[in-house]
Order: structure tokens, then sequence, then C-alpha cells
């Protein structure tokens, strides 16, 4: 099991990204959370095999129609904690 932590920048908020990430995670089979930051970005934890982190990752790129994403920070790891679902945090 994999985690990926990725930062979504541009215009993120405001343009439902949050809610089309959770349909996101829920159809690639990704458990984890997202949440709006300060600094007006999106950020993301999923955690799922290689193969559907990779999917996923793809899609954040191009968001949902009225996002703009200029760029995705994004890191990996062995996931340490195990979530059950995909969850919205605040």
């Amino acid at each position: 099991m994999k985690e990926l932590h990725a930062i979504v920048f541009g215009k993120v908020q405001g343009v439902w990204f949050r809610a089309w990430t959770i349909d996101l995670a829920r159809e690639q089979s990704v458990a984890g959370w997202v949440r709006n930051t300060p600094e007006g970005n999106v950020e993301i934890v999923g955690q799922a095999d290689t193969e559907h982190l990779n999917n996923f990752l793809e899609r954040l790129h191009h968001g949902p129609p009225l996002a703009r994403v200029t760029r995705i920070e994004s890191s990996w790891k062995k996931a340490t904690t195990q979530f059950s679902h995909f969850e919205l945090r605040r």
C-alpha cells in the first residue's frame, strides 16, 4: 500500500474540486482525504496500490471543468496508517 501526498495549485477553490476529488477517489479505489488550505490550494492524501494512485494523480492534473490546475507538488511513501474510505476534511 502506497500513500500519495499532493498539493494542487491554481484555481481549485470554489470550483467543486474537493467534491470532484472525492468522486474520483471512490472511482479509483483510493482511501484518504481532501481539504482546502488557507493559501488557496487543495491538499490531498490518498492510499491505494501504485497503479490506482498513478491514475488518480494523472486525473488530478485536469480537475473538474471549472478548475484550472497550474501545478501539483506530490510526494510518495509507504502507508504507515490505513484509511478505510475517502473523506472531506475541514
